[in-house]
């Protein structure tokens, strides 16, 4: 099973992503992890990384992708892999298609988290974050017994610079502009498939669920 998931901040994409790849067995690869890894492991494509991001440039793609390629080959991803926010563009996919195809391992299918814009922006204005500990609630999905206290140890809380609406409209609006015409380019291709994300999280697995055992995927809800 080799799959793209896809979708806007506030979508669920981590949580969808965690949940996808333990029941199907494979690996949920993120490119932030392998870029980290890379430099960390002072390998050639790490170390010419590293090269750009000391001069506070953005990695080219062609490292990236090359990363990308040397991850696939590990053997946790024998039997496929899941994708989640990547590629960001047109140019991206291309590679990771030209790479995929050239290795007889095409992509089964790209999952869309559809979910309205109120919607996201409701779920991402309303996290509030402890100032001691760190845990994490939301006024309307997770209330603190307290308003404004944190339930395990009394601290303040408080709501993230990025998380305000202003904010996240202009994430929301970045991302319409960035994906737009990934996801065409997806939708040409017949891989592009949407999943109702508004509902609680089992109900947007079952959704993704769904569509994924079309393609011969093992899941079961």
């Amino acid at each position: 099973m080799r799959v793209i998931l896809l979708g806007p901040p506030g979508a669920g994409k981590g949580t969808q992503a965690v949940r996808i790849a333990e029941v199907f067995g494979i690996p949920h690869i993120s490119t932030g992890d392998i870029l980290r890894a890379n430099v960390r492991a002072g390998t050639p494509l790490g170390l010419e990384a590293k090269r750009f991001m000391d001069a506070g440039d953005l990695v080219p793609d062609e490292v990236i992708i090359g990363m990308v390629g040397d991850r696939l080959t590990e053997p946790d991803a024998d039997e496929g892999f899941l994708f989640d926010g990547f590629p960001r563009t047109v140019p991206q996919a291309v590679a990771l298609e030209e790479l995929l195809v050239g290795r007889e391992t095409p992509l089964d299918v790209v999952l869309r988290l559809a979910v309205a814009k109120a919607e996201v922006v409701e779920r991402l204005t309303g996290r509030r974050t402890c100032s001691q500990c760190g845990r994490i609630f939301h006024l309307r999905f997770d209330p603190p017994t307290e308003a404004g206290r944190c339930d395990d140890c009394g601290g303040e809380l408080q709501q993230r610079d990025d998380d305000t609406e202003d904010v996240v409209l202009n994430r929301l609006e970045v991302y319409a502009s960035q994906t737009e015409p990934l996801e065409h380019f997806y939708w040409e291709r017949g891989l592009l498939r949407d999943v109702e994300a508004t509902g609680s999280p089992d109900e947007v697995f079952a959704s993704a669920d769904a569509i994924l055992r079309e393609y011969g995927g093992p899941a079961t809800v």
